[in-house]
């Protein structure tokens, strides 16, 4: 294992992990071993009489029950499946430029090589083991009739763990770059293949599984009651377990940490810059470009192509980040890979499961979308079917079109009826106006009182005012915006709840399936997915922010059909709106001004500046 401070320190915690497991056995055994001692007794003369006698007939049944106990609970611990990481295999023939990369890191680090490689949709990298016999089909057996000579047939041959390779790395780091971040990593198969860390970490991974089989809902009383002293036990013994197995853990990335200090360690510490610039790319282009797409079933299908875009886009704006795009000429790492945009569609299709809990597989209502067509197929979509939805939400409630225009004569939808309905009246603005201008005139009185006492500060110390309730909160949204909040939000709830249903049946009926030819395929059946989105990109929208999103793909459908505006797409913010080929203002302030205070006028005053004609009727879904 090497002579790393960190490893040592990582086996003796492992035995300190391993100790504790020994003691749970002997406790589980003590009883067993007192109703043998009480059972021998009499045949050696000793032991004998009425007391020893009630204390067999006690003893005895309760060895037993403790020993079918302990043997239940060490079944379910060797028997339950542990987790595993969501990710795409990559089978050597999709990747051998990468599998030899990663080889010959192995050996200048001395260390086992890993096993296999598979990617995941994050900007992360670790080793993951995958030797439980619920994670893969048993090894192949050897036909040759010396194959197995001189070896015994029972005993387990360490296997190396999987490299996990975060999909946004190979896309926008250079091959070196790679190569130096995947060092300490690579580094740490050494401590792993160390039979004393390799039984801790099983154990360990065990208990958690047991824990995980206990709490498990949709089971049998009988079951459930049995089930509940499994959890009860696992979880006692990893609270014992919790220190010294961070202790080890910590002991074995110190250790490969130090290994790996001697390839390409000035490398790394460049390399770390792009680590935390991909994040923020991955991170931006995910909840800004992607989360619309999926929202609408729709995925995008070169996610880790975007990231390149993305921060290419992120270097030409930010001065502080010019010298990044240097780099995009020498070899990126995904040139490794035989078949990129087929390992790309499906790392993007496992993000969109994993970050928004769609489909397993492609379907009618689960397409996916390449960048040229994002802005048609998914922008200008999703901002008519929004509108579509708020005026939809302003019949139900009965409000008529705005009169004086074209709509009102054709009855088509236009952005005056949504303007006019949200415009508060001179009656509740007065009403604001007042209240504002009597507590300016108290607070007046108050200053002029304290100011005419010579002996008195004027400003003295005091607690903080309570805050303003609802009526007099001033930013709140006017009534016609909350109730029309209100009924955007029942009416998107109705429209999610019948798509999740659909999706389900769904996916149900479809199994995954990878490209034709393809080398790498997603594990599903290796990992629990029925708890999706396993990690929500954003809380769910507020019915103001629902409202504020609807009134914009409002305003931007007036402006594509009245101003020859066109959708667009904008690396880094998403959806964008371009006018005369470029991109326009933010609306968002003037959208909440309406909104919030019921004022129309410097959303009208930027129509009127773009030529946008509100009363005009616009196109919807």
């Amino acid at each position: 294992m090497g002579v790393e401070v960190g490893a040592q320190v990582a086996r003796a915690r492992a035995l300190m992990v391993l100790r504790i497991r020994s003691r749970a056995l002997a406790v589980a055994l003590l009883p067993a071993a007192v109703a043998v001692i009480l059972l021998v007794g009499p045949a050696t003369g000793r032991l004998v009489g009425p007391g020893w006698d009630a204390a067999r007939w006690v003893v005895t049944p309760l060895a037993a029950l403790v020993l079918l106990a302990a043997a239940g609970v060490a079944l379910v611990i060797a028997r339950a499946r542990p987790a595993m990481s969501p990710t795409v295999t990559i089978a050597e023939e999709a990747a051998p430029d990468l599998y030899r990369m990663v080889r010959d890191l192995a050996d200048r680090l001395e260390v086992p090589a890993p096993s296999a490689i598979a990617l995941t949709p994050d900007c992360d990298s670790w080793l993951e083991d995958r030797t439980h016999r619920a994670h893969g089909p048993p090894p192949a057996e050897h036909h040759d009739e010396i194959a197995g000579a001189g070896r015994h047939p029972h005993r387990r041959h360490p296997v190396a763990p999987v490299l996990v390779i975060g999909s946004p790395f190979l896309w926008w780091m250079r091959v070196g770059e790679l190569r130096a971040v995947l060092a300490p990593v690579v580094a740490g198969t050494g401590p792993s293949a160390h039979p004393d860390i390799a039984a801790a970490r099983r154990f360990i991974r065990g208990l958690d599984a047991a824990v995980a089989v206990a709490s498990a809902p949709h089971r049998g009383p009988v079951s459930r009651g049995a089930l509940a002293g499994v959890g009860w036990a696992a979880r006692l013994l990893l609270r014992g377990c919790r220190v010294p197995a961070g202790e080890m853990e910590r002991g074995v990335a110190a250790a490969a940490a130090e290994r790996a200090q001697a390839v390409d360690y000035g490398l790394r510490i460049v390399a770390q810059e792009q680590v935390g610039l991909a994040y923020a790319g991955w991170d931006r282009l995910l909840t800004r470009v992607a989360l619309p797409a999926w929202r609408m079933g729709r995925w995008p299908s070169r996610l880790d192509a975007g990231v390149v875009a993305a921060l290419t886009e992120l270097s030409r704006r930010d001065r502080l980040a010019e010298g990044f795009a240097s780099r995009l000429g020498e070899r990126p790492a995904c040139d490794l890979l035989e078949e990129p945009g087929t390992i790309d569609e499906a790392a993007s299709l496992l993000a969109a499961r994993l970050f928004h809990g769609g489909p397993a597989g492609p379907g009618p209502d689960w397409s996916p979308v390449g960048w040229s067509e994002y802005p048609d197929e998914v922008v200008d979509r999703k901002w008519r079917i929004d509108a579509a939805r708020l005026h939809r939400v302003l019949d139900a409630m009965g409000v008529r079109p705005a009169p004086g225009g074209a709509a009102s004569d054709t009855g088509g939808p236009t952005l005056s009826r949504v303007l006019d309905h949200l415009t508060d009246r001179t009656d509740h603005l007065t009403d604001r106006t007042d209240r504002l201008t009597g507590r300016i005139d108290d607070l007046t009185d108050q200053t002029s009182h304290l100011t005419d006492r010579p002996d008195h500060t004027p400003f003295p110390a005091r607690s903080p005012e309570p805050p303003l309730d609802d009526e007099e909160d001033l930013s709140g949204p006017t009534p016609h915006s909350a109730a029309l909040a209100a009924g955007l939000s029942a009416e998107l709830a109705r429209e999610e709840a019948a798509a999740t249903t659909g999706r389900s049946t769904a996916s149900a009926s479809c199994a995954v399936s990878p490209p034709t030819g393809s080398q790498t395929h997603s594990d599903p059946a290796l990992w629990d997915d029925r708890d999706l989105p396993l990690f929500p990109l954003q809380p769910p929208r507020t019915a103001r922010e629902l409202l504020a999103d609807h009134l914009t793909a409002m305003v931007c459908c007036a402006a594509m059909d009245t101003a020859d505006a066109t959708p667009g797409l904008d690396w880094l913010d998403g959806p964008t709106l371009l006018h005369n080929g470029e991109r326009t203002a933010d609306l968002t302030p003037k959208v909440l001004t309406l909104i919030e205070e019921g004022d129309p006028t410097p959303l009208r005053a930027w129509l009127a500046e773009l030529g946008i004609r509100p009363e005009k009727p616009v196109r919807l879904a």
